[in-house]
């Protein structure tokens, strides 16, 4: 297959390439590098993925134009970009709504006119459920920030598409995705940090919240099988384990060596209490279970972010 992966030089995305990349897929990648986070960060993901056979790169930002020829002969799309994070939606909405709205509406608008089409499978989160997404898709959507809002609002140009113009889609909500290459704003990334720099970690809220929590090379199996699913489907993409924060942090304890000094801040506006993704329709449509245990995977997350800190410590003292 041809495919084409938005946000592919992210977290998710650079992951996912690699993967399809392996399946000797040929791989068109996109990014536009936001100002979220640094754009070092995202050129190391994409340092994996350059020099490999069958895959291109294009930095564009798909809310200003969509070039024909990114999507010349392109089977499957994956659209993963989008301007991630809850709290900076509340204070920049117009970045949110280009990057995460007007955006998907260019690329529907451009896949329409393309014949090669298989499936579009548009990446959206937990967070359209709001604050308590615990269960299957039958769950009310009531997002409870503007991040969830623009993201719910891709989902719905997707059904308008689809029910338009026949674009076979195929909508994907993650769960508390966490794993090698997660963005530094994400908070196991910065509890792994300060447990290993001997930092306080600054907890928002009781720690009492609970995460459904799913390794990235879980939810890229799901992705990828969701390929070959019925388009018009929604699938929750969870990995079936349940924490509190706390049991997180008691877990990175262990994991790290270390023991936590806790920060105690206010919660969040529109933060998430619960997320338990049930994941059974998405099981019976394609036979996608996930597999990691959360403790092997924070386990090859702390080991990711360990390394990392080993590689920076010459830089700081040549500095």
């Amino acid at each position: 297959m041809k495919c084409l992966v938005t946000g592919a030089a992210g977290f998710i995305g650079s992951h996912l390439c690699e993967r399809l990349l392996a399946e000797e897929h040929e791989v068109v990648g996109l990014d536009c590098f936001t100002d979220y986070y640094p754009r070092a960060i995202k050129e190391q993901n994409l340092s994996r993925l350059r020099p490999q056979r069958g895959f291109t790169f294009w930095e564009l930002d798909l809310s200003v134009e969509v070039p024909r020829s990114v999507l010349e002969g392109v089977q499957w799309i994956f659209h993963l970009a989008a301007m991630p994070g809850l709290v900076r939606s509340w204070q920049d909405f117009d970045s949110y709504n280009r990057h995460n709205v007007t955006a998907t509406q260019r690329l529907l608008e451009a896949a329409r006119a393309l014949p090669t089409l298989r499936r579009f499978l548009y990446a959206s989160t937990s967070s359209v459920y709001g604050k308590y997404a615990s269960g299957d898709e039958s769950l009310p959507t009531r997002p409870s920030s503007p991040y969830g809002l623009t993201k719910l609002a891709g989902e719905h140009l997707c059904r308008v598409y689809s029910e338009t113009y026949g674009l076979p889609i195929v909508v994907l909500r993650y769960f508390s995705v966490y794993g090698p290459r997660q963005r530094p704003d994400m908070g196991y990334y910065q509890f792994v940090e300060a447990l290993l720099t001997g930092r306080p970690i600054r907890l928002t809220g009781d720690g009492l919240q609970v995460r459904g929590n799913t390794f990235v090379t879980d939810c890229v199996e799901a992705t990828v099988r969701a390929a070959e699913a019925l388009p018009g489907e929604t699938f929750n993409v969870g990995g079936g384990e349940l924490a509190t924060i706390r049991e997180v942090i008691r877990l990175l304890e262990r994991l790290t060596g270390q023991r936590a000094v806790i920060e105690h801040l206010p919660p969040r506006p529109g933060d998430q209490v619960a997320t338990g993704a049930d994941v059974s329709k998405l099981t019976r449509h394609t036979g996608w279970t996930p597999r990691t245990p959360l403790a092997e995977g924070l386990a090859q997350q702390v080991a990711w972010q360990r390394a990392l800190l080993e590689k920076a410590l010459p830089l700081r003292k040549a500095g």
